[in-house]
Parts: C-alpha cells; structure tokens; sequence
C-alpha cells in the first residue's frame, strides 16, 4: 500500500523521462599560441598585445620623452597624457619682492639672503621641512625654518589684501604657527614614545581608576537625581504631565523643589503664620524665592523663615503671657478696712472650689501664730460685691 492507495487515486505509470533537447554546438574557436587558456577566457575575442612605446610627461618641463609597456587593444595605442601625471603636486610658494621685504619682512635674525635660500628650498622640495633643513646652509631647526617661511607669507598676504578682512579665513592668518606649541607636542610626542613598559602599564592603571571613579560619580548622581524626583503634577490648563526634577546636586531649580521645602519647613504652622513669614520677608526686602537658587542661598533662606517662625511663636507666646498677667492682677486687690496681711480673693479666681481660700487661710493662720484660726465666714459664691469685714471677723 502506497500513498496513492490510501488517497484512492488511481494507479498510472511514471512518465517517460523527455529527452533533453539537442543544443546547437559551440563553433570551436582555437587559442592562440602563446597565450594560456585562462588568459583566453577572459580576453574574449580582443586583440590584445603590449608594445614597448615613447611617452612625455606633462609634469616635467624639459620635454624629456621615455619608453615604457603599453597594453594596445585591437591595434589602437591609448592616447592621452602619462597616466600618473595626476599624482604630480606642487605647491604654491608666495614670491615677494626686494621692496615688500624691505617694508613687511625685515626680521633681526634673519638676512635677506638666507630668507631667499629658504623660500627657494621651499619651491624645490615642496615645503618638505625635513629635506629643507638638511639642505640649508646655515644651522637652523626645523621649527625655526617653518616659522620663518609661514611668518613671511602671512605678513604678504596681509600686506598685499584691500583690507585684512579678506584675507582672514586663509588658513595661514587663521591659524599662524606657532614655535612653543609645536616643540612642546614635540617634546610630548618624545616622551610618549620613550616610555617603558613599566610606565605604559601605570598609565594605564591611573586611566582606569580614574574612568572607575567617573562611572562612580555618575552613579551617584543619578542615584541622588532618583532620590531627589518631584512627583508628576498636572497643568489644568494643557493637561500635561510635568516632572520636576533636581538634576543637579549643588543647584536647586526654582520649581516645585524649593515649594516643597517651603512647606516642608512651615508644615506645623497655620496658613495666616505663613502669611505673616511671608510678609515679614517682604518688610525685611527679602524675595519669596531666592533668584539665585544655589544650595547654600535655598539653605539660608529656609533658615530664614524658620527663625521668623520662631519668633512669631514667641510674641503668641508673649502675648498670652502678658494676658494671663494682667487678668490676675485686675482681679485679686485688697479690700477697704481691711490689714495689709489679709488678701480677698473672689470665687472667680478659686481652683476647684475652695482649695484656694483654704490656702489663704493656712497662709493667715501661719501670719498669726499657732492656735489662732481665722473665723471669717467664706464669701457667697459668684457675689458681685464682696462683702465688708467686721471687727469680729478679725
């Protein structure tokens, strides 16, 4: 049982296998002697010789004419100038005359003569300072020919421009040479490649601890950035979130961090006590907010307001003083007739019912002397009018 059978189609023989159809043969082409067969397949059907022919080079003056392999095609020699003339790059070296050197370039420690070697090298050599120096007569370093040379193009180019703003984005008036910068790279560059193995590995230790403690702080900052994170508050008026953020450590921005604070600092007093802080600040010709939000100016003026806030509790405090003060002297007073040593107290004053006018009578009894008691009768409660001792009370 195959396939078919389980499908139940029907049973047919395999197709005959067509046979392939017949090409057309290739025209045989024969190789040429002399010439591999791989060579031949990728030249084709091209004639191809090489033929040994004159040439001239454009970059030379003197017409000089050489010979060298050339690849002919078909019988056609190229045409053309010298293919690598392209390559041939010279540079333009400024030529001054006897006048503007006697007026821009008169130099101290160097003559007319040498400043004309110098600038004739330079057209030979193409301003290849190395070459420059081994070829100059007299004994001059390399920095001192560069800044010779570039000192006196930049002096004619200015002199010879209407005005030095023409001229000032050429790169030699941009950017002048300059002696001490290029012997310290120098120098660097020396001490660089003269070092040990030993010194190669400290430097390399000293870059990683320092990229550790960069990758520290920056940790660190972002950890306190997390910390410090204001909650998302919303505009009514665009119904945007907005999250202040204090991402900096040593500057606070004036948003919601300093409000907070604020309020932080002012949490146990009233809205009319914040108000009198705030207006205290305005008499005092301090901002609300500090304009320069630093950390030590928003720290000082906190403590600020929290020295106001004190001294606001302490005049309610005072002022509740003085009031608990003055209605004890204006109700305790001596009675007409009576001694010095003797103090009516109204009901209005007693504590707990008579414990006060008991201790004014213990207070008598110890004034008097053991074994007299006084014998006053206690006043009526909530008389208006005290009432006027007798003889007998005494």
């Amino acid at each position: 049982m195959d396939a078919k059978d389980i499908l139940g189609l029907p049973k047919t023989a395999h197709p005959l296998t067509q046979e392939k159809k017949s090409r057309p043969p290739k025209e045989s082409q024969r190789k040429p002697d002399g010439i591999s067969r791989e060579v031949y397949a990728l030249i084709g059907d091209e004639k191809i010789t090489w033929q040994w022919l004159p040439f001239t080079n454009s970059a030379r003056k003197d017409d000089l004419q050489l010979y060298h392999w050339v690849r002919v095609v078909n019988g056609a020699p190229p045409s053309g100038d010298y293919s690598f003339a392209k390559y041939n790059k010279s540079v333009d070296v400024i030529k001054y005359t006897d006048e503007e050197y006697e007026k821009y370039l008169t130099d101290p420690v160097w003559t007319k003569e040498e400043t004309d070697q110098l600038f004739d090298l330079c057209q030979q050599f193409d301003l290849r300072f190395i070459v420059i120096a081994d070829r100059f007569p007299s004994s001059r370093t390399v920095e001192e020919l560069k800044d010779r040379y570039y000192s006196v193009s930049r002096h004619i180019l200015i002199a010879r421009a209407a005005s030095p703003a023409d001229v000032s984005g050429h790169p030699l008036v941009k950017e002048p040479y300059k002696v001490t910068q290029e012997k310290e790279r120098k120098r660097a560059l020396s001490m660089v490649l003269s070092q040990t193995k030993h010194q190669e590995r400290k430097d390399a230790e000293v870059l990683a601890e320092a990229k550790r403690i960069a990758e520290s702080r920056a940790r660190m900052v972002a950890r306190s950035a997390r910390e410090l994170e204001l909650p998302v508050t919303f505009n009514a008026g665009r119904e945007n979130d907005e999250r202040g953020t204090l991402r900096m450590l040593r500057v606070y921005l004036r948003t919601y961090a300093l409000d907070q604070m604020i309020v932080a600092a002012s949490s146990s007093a009233g809205l009319r006590t914040i108000k009198r802080v705030e207006q205290s600040l305005q008499e005092l010709g301090v901002n609300l907010k500090p304009r320069v939000p630093t950390k030590a100016v928003c720290s000082e003026h906190l403590e600020l307001r929290k020295e106001i806030l004190t001294l606001l509790n302490l005049q309610k405090e005072l002022q509740y003083k003085e009031a608990d003060g003055s209605s004890y002297r204006d109700s305790t007073y001596e009675t007409p007739g009576t001694p010095k040593d003797r103090t009516f107290v109204p009901d209005s004053m007693m504590f707990g019912g008579n414990v006060l006018r008991e201790r004014v009578g213990k207070r008598d009894q110890k004034r008097k002397g053991p074994g007299r008691v006084s014998e006053a009768p206690s006043s009526p409660a909530q008389s208006k009018r005290p009432r006027k001792l007798k003889a007998t009370d005494l």
